[in-house]
């Protein structure tokens, strides 16, 4: 019971970190009139929860696709099939075209994508659980960061969340 807890309070004390930095993200959008969506896959749309969890949101956030399965990456999204039969979709090439087709969908400046393992099962010897890709693209062009958890699935699936959330503040903080 005291394990159950105690993981409860570090679910909520990094749910609480993702919040805010999604506060320090929302005011450095402001400041500079950018607009953000996400193309979410492993983190569910966590990255977006965290976002919206911050009163006045829609003040700089247009929305969030959540492409968990490949036929929602190339549907929706609009992602070459081709990219993922010949990449895998977690892949730097999926995670690059997943966050150039976020930004266009949703008209803003910039967007930030998220493809992964997190896992328990799923991985493999070449992308074991926890690998994780995310882009982040604007006008300027694309950056693509591989990550590697070795955490439990919730744990990869924040952490990759509090990535995303930090590449996009690097961006718009280094912006303009």
């Amino acid at each position: 019971m005291t394990e159950d807890r105690d993981e409860g309070f570090q679910a909520l004390e990094a749910l609480t970190a993702l919040e805010d930095l999604a506060g320090r993200l929302q005011a450095a959008c402001l400041a500079r009139g950018v607009w953000v969506a996400t193309a979410e896959s492993c983190t569910g749309g966590l990255v977006a929860h965290a976002i919206t969890q911050v009163a006045g949101s829609s003040a700089y956030f247009r929305g969030s696709i959540v492409a968990y399965a490949n036929e929602a990456k190339t549907d929706v999204l609009g992602v070459d099939g081709a990219l993922i039969e010949a990449h895998g979709a977690v892949s730097a090439q999926v995670a690059r075209a997943m966050a150039t087709a976020a930004r266009a969908r949703f008209g803003t400046e910039l967007a930030v994508s998220t493809t992964g393992v997190a896992g328990p099962g799923g991985g493999s010897a070449q992308k074991p659980v926890g690998l994780t890709y995310l882009a982040v693209a604007d006008a300027e062009g694309v950056e693509v960061v591989r990550q590697r958890w070795d955490l439990d699935r919730n744990g990869n699936k924040i952490e990759s969340a509090r990535a995303a959330l930090e590449l996009l503040l690097r961006r718009v903080e280094s912006a303009p």
